[in-house]
């Protein structure tokens, strides 16, 4: 297969999530060794779950087909330009190649407008829908330190 028909692939993700009613038109799949090991198209409406994008479906799935959560050695094809918490996603499974159709602009011309979360990252936010507040960081701390201190433990 080549870059086209791996795109492909997530175009028919992304048409049977919106046929079974499961999500917008998004679709992902991840590729190792010339061969599509995961794909995923968007289920938050099926599956009441706000974070179950198909970028971030189909990296759990390759995580859990490769046995690891390290998928440097794959790529990611994507119907749209990933959303902040996909790209995030995308970045903490150490994927290196992202391939997508679709851009921010396109997805936002359609309801899915992410704008309002990259105003939110780059400190230019006119107003926050979230509100934080930090607490008891002096017994979080102490976490980080037994984490430090930790022999054995996997890194990631």
């Amino acid at each position: 297969m080549n870059k086209d028909e791996y795109m492909e692939e997530a175009v028919k993700e992304a048409r049977n999530g919106m046929e079974k009613n499961d999500g917008g038109p998004f679709g992902a799949v991840i590729v190792k060794d010339g061969k599509i090991i995961a794909s995923s198209h968007n289920e938050v409406i099926s599956s009441y779950d706000p974070t179950a994008h198909a970028e971030v479906l189909a990296i759990r799935r390759a995580s859990k087909k490769l046995g690891r959560f390290d998928l440097s050695d794959c790529e990611i094809y994507s119907t749209c330009e990933p959303c902040p918490m996909c790209f995030a996603a995308i970045h903490w499974a150490k994927i290196k190649t992202l391939y997508f159709g679709c851009t921010k602009i396109d997805a936002a011309s359609i309801g899915f407008d992410d704008k309002f979360i990259y105003d939110v990252i780059r400190g230019e936010a006119k107003e926050q829908k979230v509100f934080t507040y930090p607490i008891q960081r002096d017994k979080c701390l102490t976490l980080f330190e037994e984490w430090k201190n930790k022999e054995e433990k996997t890194e990631y």
